[in-house]
Parts: structure tokens; C-alpha cells; sequence
């Protein structure tokens, strides 16, 4: 819809170029005028100012100022018609985009709020797309909304707001990720996400070593400092290359690629009984190999025994090649 009226507003700006050229040209060479007395006429023609002629008009010059006059009256009537007619759906879609997003925004439960929508924060949506989890950006740049706005749920403000979090569903959400580049800002976010909603798992963004303490007290449970992982990461190529390459070819974003998986004590209920890892028995069935034991206090274990005992809302991690992963989720129907 928006194409169509644009394409009236072409047609529109073509009609009004038309009429000033041909205005121009008549008078030009009906009433012999120079070319500035040409263009002086003709605007005060179609505009229907009223101002007193250049110099005496012959016969033919009058009957073109009368249908001069007729034309370009239709013409601008059409132009303001389709330019109003334009911003009036414009606004009316952009009400109604509001609205929808609003309604889907509402319906959520257990999902993320990603504030800001730059690298990272489209990194972390990408992440989450891939598992299908459901996720909402918290947004004030217009440009970025509309770019991305028809795959993306956006809520368009300062995430500093306590109303903008509110809109994105912050009393309903699992998870907050503070993706901002000022470190500032994001001490702000936390501490409002934190306020609203004192359940909330808030992972921020810090550029600053001396943020992170900061960010903790303020109620961060988890705070990542991007240039550090990079310089981390590179360093570590050269330390110990072979290593980080095995470890960059391991996947976790779902689909035909992934290697490693995080599966909930529960999901094994269906199995019969299962009090330790040898109970499971992942290797036999899947191929799979348990690599790591997370109790319900969030402790890690790394390489469990077998007989290590599974407590309850406990999970494992496990390891295999694609083929694997994806057979221990049609098993287990994870």
C-alpha cells in the first residue's frame, strides 16, 4: 500500500514539473518574455496569487493562462489529496504495526529481552532464533526498526525507561541481555530490570574492566566483556591453535550442526527409572557421551563418574556428532 501511494506521489510531482515547464515554454514564446518573466508568470498563474502581469497579453496568451489555471488548480488538488492520503496511512499503518506487535508482545511468557540491536544484540537474536526461543529488542533507533521490523518484535524506546520495559513484557520475561555500548547506560537498564522484576536472569554488556564489579552490585548475574573474549580467543590460537579450532568446530545453534546439548534430568522420566548416569546409558543408545553434571544448585561437574547419583531439575551435557544429537532428541523427544 505504501508503494502505491508513493507511486501517486511520483505521478503527482511529474504532473506539477510538467505544468511549470509548459507554463514556462507558452509564455516564452506566445508573449515573447524572457525566460525569468516566463517563470515569474507562470508561478503566480498556477498559484493563483494574483499578481499584476509582466506586460499586455495577446489573445493567445490569455486562452493558455485559462487553461494554464484550469490545469494546474486539478493538479495541485490531486497532489494535496495523494500527499494527505499519504501520511494519513502512513500513520494509520504505523498505529496498527504498534498494535499487532503490541498484541504478540502480550502473549509471551518465559521469553528474552535483548536491549539494543547492534552486533551483538543481533548476534544474540540470531542465537536465539536458532532454538527458537522468543525473544523481544528494546530499540529507539528508527532506522534499525524499520530494517529489520518484519522479522524482528520490536519495541521502539530508551530501555533506561521503566514504561519501555514494561511494554516489552519485563514482568513475564526469563531473561534480560543488556547489549548497549555505553557501559552506563547499561548500569541503568539493570538496575531497572532488577527493580521490576527481582526473578529475572539479567545478562549485561561491559566495555570496561571496572564495570563489571559495578554491574554485579547492581544486580547483573552475568556480565560479558566481548573485546575480552576476542583478545582471549586469539591469543589462545597461538598458545594452543589445535585445541581452539576442535573447540570452534564444535556447535550449538541447532539444526544439521549441532554437537553439544543441554538435557533436563526430566526429559529421561519416560525411560523408566534413572537414579544415576549409568542408568541413562547414553552411550549404548545414542552415541552420545555425557561430558558434564549441573546440579540444581547451578554446580558443575566436568566428566561425572557413572554412578555419579542424578538429583532432581538437574541436567547433563552431552557430546556427539550431528547424527547423534539428533537422535537423542527423537528419543527422548526433547
Amino acid at each position: 500500500m505504501i508503494r502505491l501511494f508513493r507511486s501517486k506521489i511520483y505521478i503527482a510531482i511529474a504532473l506539477m514539473v510538467t505544468a511549470l515547464t509548459t507554463g514556462v515554454l507558452g509564455y516564452h514564446f506566445l508573449s515573447d518574455l524572457s525566460w525569468i518573466d516566463a517563470v515569474y508568470m507562470t508561478v503566480i498563474t498556477i498559484t493563483t496569487v494574483g499578481f499584476t502581469e509582466v506586460g499586455p497579453m495577446s489573445p493567445e496568451t490569455k486562452v493558455f493562462t485559462i487553461f494554464l489555471i484550469i490545469a494546474s488548480v486539478f493538479i495541485f488538488a490531486f497532489a494535496i489529496s495523494v500527499i494527505t492520503e499519504y501520511i494519513l496511512s502512513r500513520n494509520s499503518l504505523d498505529l496498527l504495526k504498534k498494535k499487532k506487535v503490541k498484541n504478540k508482545i502480550s502473549t509471551l511468557s518465559n521469553h528474552v529481552i535483548i536491549c539494543g540491536f547492534g552486533r551483538n544484540g543481533n548476534q544474540a537474536a540470531q542465537r536465539l532464533k536458532a532454538y527458537n526461543m522468543p525473544y523481544v529488542v528494546v530499540e529507539k533507533d528508527r532506522e534499525v526498526i524499520e530494517k529489520y521490523g518484519d522479522t524482528v518484535l520490536f519495541v521502539e524506546g530508551d530501555a533506561n525507561e521503566d514504561q519501555v520495559l514494561n511494554t516489552a513484557g519485563i514482568d513475564r520475561a526469563q531473561y534480560i541481555i543488556t547489549t548497549l555500548p555505553d557501559d552506563a547506560a547499561n548500569l541503568f537498564v539493570v538496575l531497572s530490570a532488577r527493580q521490576l522484576n527481582k526473578k529475572l536472569n539479567i545478562i549485561s554488556r561491559a566495555s570496561k574492566i571496572t564495570s563489571q564489579k559495578k554491574l554485579k552490585l547492581a544486580g547483573a548475574d552475568q556480565v560479558i566483556m566481548p573485546d575480552k573474549i576476542g583478545g582471549d580467543h586469539m591469543a589462545s590460537l597461538v598458545v594452543m591453535p589445535d585445541l581452539i579450532s576442535f573447540m570452534d568446530e564444535l556447535s550449538v545453534e541447532g539444526g544439521d550442526t549441532t554437537n553439544l546439548e543441554e538435557v533436563a534430568i526430566e526429559d529421561f522420566s519416560e525411560q523408566g527409572e534413572c537414579n544415576s548416569l549409568r542408568d541413562l546409558d547414553l552411550r549404548r543408545k545414542t552415541g552420545c557421551t555425557i561430558i558434564g553434571y549441573i546440579a540444581p544448585d547451578g554446580k558443575y561437574t566436568i566428566n561425572p563418574e557413572a554412578d555419579m547419583p542424578l538429583q532432581p531439575k538437574s541436567k547433563v551435557i552431552v557430546l556427539g556428532r550431528p547424527e547423534q544429537i539428533h537422535k537423542l532428541n527423537e528419543m527422548f523427544h526433547i
